[in-house]
C-alpha cells in the first residue's frame, strides 16, 4: 500500500513530497481497479484510458514485486499531484468552518484517501492513502510537523524554498514507516 505526501508552503507551493510503500498488512481487497474487474480482452484496448481512471499504474513500465506494484516503477505522478492539488481548495474550505490542524480524510478519488493537516503558520501537509488509519496518519503528521518546525529554525533555511535535507528525509521517512 502506498502512501504520498506533500508539503506545501503558504503560497501553494511544493516544498516537500515523499512516496512511500508501506509494509504493513491491510485486509485484502478483491477487485480495487475497474480493469480487474473486468476481463482481460475487453481492457486491452483502452488500457490506458483504464490505468488512468483507476489509479496511477502506467502500461507496460510497471515492475512488480510479488503482485504487487513497487513504489516509482510505473507511477503515474501526474494523477497523484492532480488529485493532491485538486484537494486543495476543499482543506481551504474546512480551515474556515474547522479550526482544528489535523483535518482527516478530506476527499476521496477512486481508492484513494486524502488526508490535510494546516499548521499555524498555513504550512499544508497532504497524504494520499489507501486505507483508514485515522490515528496513525495523526501521528506522522505531528512528527512531520515537528520535523518540520526543527528545519525551519534553521537560519539558513528559507520557508519558500525546497526542502533537500537528507536528515529531514531520512527522519520523515523513518516516521512514514513507524507510522503509516
Amino acid at each position: 500500500m502506498s502512501h504520498h505526501l506533500f508539503l506545501l508552503s503558504p503560497t501553494d507551493t511544493p516544498i516537500y513530497s515523499l512516496a512511500h510503500q508501506s509494509t504493513k498488512s491491510t485486509a485484502p481487497s478483491s477487485g480495487s481497479t475497474l480493469s480487474s474487474n473486468l476481463p482481460s480482452w475487453s481492457t486491452a484496448p483502452f488500457s490506458g484510458t483504464l490505468t488512468a481512471l483507476s489509479g496511477a499504474q502506467s502500461v507496460g513500465t510497471a515492475s512488480t514485486q510479488n503482485g504487487a506494484p513497487k513504489i516509482g516503477a510505473g507511477q503515474d505522478r501526474h494523477v497523484i499531484q492532480m488529485i493532491a492539488n485538486a484537494s486543495l481548495d476543499v482543506i481551504e474550505e474546512m480551515m474556515v468552518s474547522n479550526s482544528a490542524m489535523y483535518l482527516k480524510s478530506i476527499d476521496k478519488f477512486n481508492e484513494w484517501t486524502v488526508s490535510a493537516f494546516v499548521t499555524p503558520g498555513n504550512m499544508k501537509f497532504v497524504l494520499l492513502h489507501e486505507a483508514k488509519n485515522d490515528e496513525g496518519i495523526r501521528s506522522f503528521f505531528m512528527e512531520v510537523w515537528e520535523l518540520y518546525v526543527k528545519t525551519a529554525m534553521n537560519p539558513f533555511h528559507r520557508s519558500d524554498r525546497t526542502i533537500r535535507s537528507t536528515v529531514f528525509d531520512a527522519r520523515v521517512r523513518a516516521s512514514a514507516k513507524k507510522w503509516l
